[in-house]
């Protein structure tokens, strides 16, 4: 099942002013001295040839270090699906919004891809497999040095989608990470599929009711902005739709089961 659609002609700016109108949240990816980095924005208006953006005031702000004719990428949900798509800045201003964190002007794009909705929907990992994940920590640009330098902590996947993922750690290996840190994760879906190295964000860390584990929860980042990140966005796709195959064939095996026993 092919999960990435791409829109073109008319429809990215209907889509584009759908998410205005709605004043849908953004996100925002761009690369800083070599690391990503992430932030939210609202669109604002949209142009013959523009597309301006506000910052969204955040508790702990951080300054954006984004300039002209820098490479960006955009991502979000709305709708049936995620959409994304490619730009570049083609200015930056002051807002007339106080608690603005200014304006990103950046070139309407000519074509948006979208990923269904249903790749976003979290899948649990097949019981019948143990899927092991590395997340390294330290160093936040996710390149191969970080991943030989050891620092890095084991575990096992719990769930996945397209956006994220949940892993499950050794309850010592909790002060390792914590809420809004950039990691690395490394994990192998399927004994046959080669392995994902995929950069992320925490966005919880949460201890389990036996407190025996600790729960990593991940937001996967960077897959709109070049087309290997794409081609790995499709992959996921296809493992998600995996998982969920394979739950379900479980599911009918042991209702076809229990129906025999009575």
């Amino acid at each position: 099942m092919n999960n990435v659609v791409m829109l073109c002609g008319a429809e990215p700016r209907k889509v584009l002013q759908a998410v205005i109108n709605k004043k849908v949240p953004v996100i925002l990816s761009y690369f800083s001295r070599g690391k990503r980095h992430i932030a939210k924005v609202v669109m604002s208006r949209l142009g013959a040839n523009i597309l301006e953006m506000d910052v969204l005031p955040h508790k702990d702000p951080q300054p954006i270090n984004i300039h002209s004719n820098q490479e960006i990428s955009i991502s979000l949900k709305y709708g049936y699906g995620k959409f994304a798509f490619e730009s570049k800045v083609i200015d930056l201003k002051a807002s007339l919004e106080p608690e603005s964190g200014g304006v990103i002007v950046v070139s309407v794009p000519t074509r948006l891809e979208l990923v269904q909705r249903r790749s976003y929907f979290r899948v649990n990992v097949p019981e019948s497999m143990k899927v092991g994940a590395k997340i390294w920590y330290g160093r936040s640009d996710g390149g191969s040095e970080k991943r030989s330098s050891g620092n890095y902590r084991q575990g096992c996947l719990v769930d996945l989608s397209a956006g994220g993922c949940q892993v499950a750690l050794d309850c010592d290996q909790e002060q390792h990470f914590r809420a809004g840190q950039f990691v690395t994760m490394e994990f192998t879906p399927m004994p046959y599929e080669s392995s994902f190295v995929l950069e992320a964000q925490i966005r919880k860390v949460l201890l389990t009711a036996d407190r025996g584990h600790v729960c990593i929860g991940l937001q996967i980042i960077g897959l709109e902005s070049s087309v290997e990140g794409r081609e790995t966005l499709q992959r996921l796709c296809n493992i998600v739709e995996n998982y969920y195959q394979i739950n379900q064939g479980t599911v009918k095996n042991l209702e076809m089961g229990g129906s025999v026993m009575r």
